[in-house]
């Protein structure tokens, strides 16, 4: 791959931080980490494509390869890249399996992840209501995109989601596509809107089952639920979807990893 002018002169000035800078100054792996963000950011590298190597990527930066494999591992933990043995590295994508979803935390009783299957209800586009429109960083009556759906886990009803997406991001998105497209959602998002699911904040309670939600869900009005809030980033932390789930979890788990 070629190695743009405007890049290359851009990791100089990562590799030689302005003097008197101390206060401001982080090392250098995380500036080349920060670049290669911004060029993922930029769509330089798209989602499943390999991006050049460790010794091309220090050429371009004027940094040692060490720290360059610092920078890929950092954003690798972080799952924006990953390493393929003999293969090399790669822009992370949800179409992998490990990664459809990714933000998924529902596993059976004896620990092993489960698949659910997608059952759209709706998809609309209307006004923000006052909590979306700050959630999403938007202006109250901003357009967003809401949809509904069931997912089924061995043909049970088990997460009631209530997902609300940024309009001007989604623009086109309708109950149609949805149910055509076969992949994950997230898949979706990132092919054709261009919008890559980054990372994600969670706040859980428990809640009961009012008697809307109990019958798509088919449990008792009453029933206990556990709602899950979540936001999703995109780069810049950028929030791009809030998402609401009520959860059956007679036969699951909500497992998280701590520390």
């Amino acid at each position: 791959m070629a190695i743009p002018p405007s890049a290359s002169s851009a990791a100089g000035s990562a590799a030689a931080p302005a003097p008197g800078a101390g206060a401001t100054f982080s090392p250098l792996y995380q500036q080349i980490k920060r670049l290669l963000t911004r060029s993922l950011q930029e769509g330089e590298w798209k989602p499943g494509e390999l991006i050049p190597s460790e010794i091309e990527l220090a050429a371009r930066y004027k940094v040692s390869q060490g720290t360059v494999r610092k920078a890929i591992d950092a954003l690798a933990a972080e799952n924006l890249l990953v390493r393929r043995q003999g293969r090399g590295t790669f822009v992370a994508t949800h179409h992998e399996a490990r990664a459809q979803f990714r933000f998924l935390r529902l596993v059976s009783e004896n620990g092993a992840p489960v698949h659910p299957e997608s059952r759209f209800l709706d998809c609309k586009r209307v006004r923000a209501p006052s909590d979306i429109a700050r959630q999403l960083e938007l202006k109250a009556g901003d357009a967003v995109v809401v949809v509904r759906r069931l997912l089924l886990i061995e043909e049970r009803p088990t997460i009631l989601d209530e997902i609300w997406l940024h309009g001007a991001l989604f623009k086109g998105l309708t109950a149609e596509r949805l149910a055509e497209y076969k992949g994950p959602m997230y898949g979706l998002f990132e092919s054709e809107f261009g919008v890559r699911m980054i990372q994600a904040t969670e706040k859980l309670r428990a809640v009961a089952a009012d008697a809307d939600t109990a019958h798509l869900l088919a449990v008792a009005p009453g029933a206990p639920l556990l709602s899950v809030e979540r936001v999703s980033l995109t780069y810049g932390d950028r929030p791009v979807e809030v998402r609401r789930g009520l959860y059956v979890t007679f036969r699951h788990y909500y497992e998280n990893e701590l520390g």
